[in-house]
């Protein structure tokens, strides 16, 4: 069993969300500055295009800032690294390359194998 320093993962995860929410409020802020309206000289569709791809990025991140919280959470409630499926410790390793993670990495695997079977 791996002892796990939750203050070197609360650091991470504190990091990760400060950026994650300085580029919410970045893309927010961009947005407000340039709106499609004002644009002249430039192709709308290629700026079209370009703020839905943002949008879809910011998604994406809005989500992993819901799983950085839930994890910080988790850290303070003393269930982090714990595998939320089997109960059974998450390896640091596995923290370390995903920190936000709530299956070891046996029970990942085996869902992984289902969802290729159904495939």
């Amino acid at each position: 069993m791996d002892v796990i320093n939750t203050e070197y993962f609360k650091q991470i995860l504190m990091d990760r969300l400060d950026d994650l929410l300085f580029q919410a409020k970045k893309t927010i802020f961009e947005f407000m500055e340039n709106p499609s309206q004002e644009i002249e000289n430039i192709d709308r569709a290629s700026v079209s295009s370009d703020q839905a791809f943002k949008l879809r990025i910011r998604n994406r991140e809005s989500k992993l800032i819901k799983k950085v919280r839930e994890a910080l959470k988790r850290i303070e409630d003393g269930t982090y690294g714990i595998c939320e499926f089997c109960g059974e410790d998450i390896s640091l390793n596995r923290l370390k390359a995903r920190p936000v993670t709530t299956k070891c990495i046996a029970f990942k695997e085996e869902e992984e194998n289902v969802e290729l079977l159904i495939k």
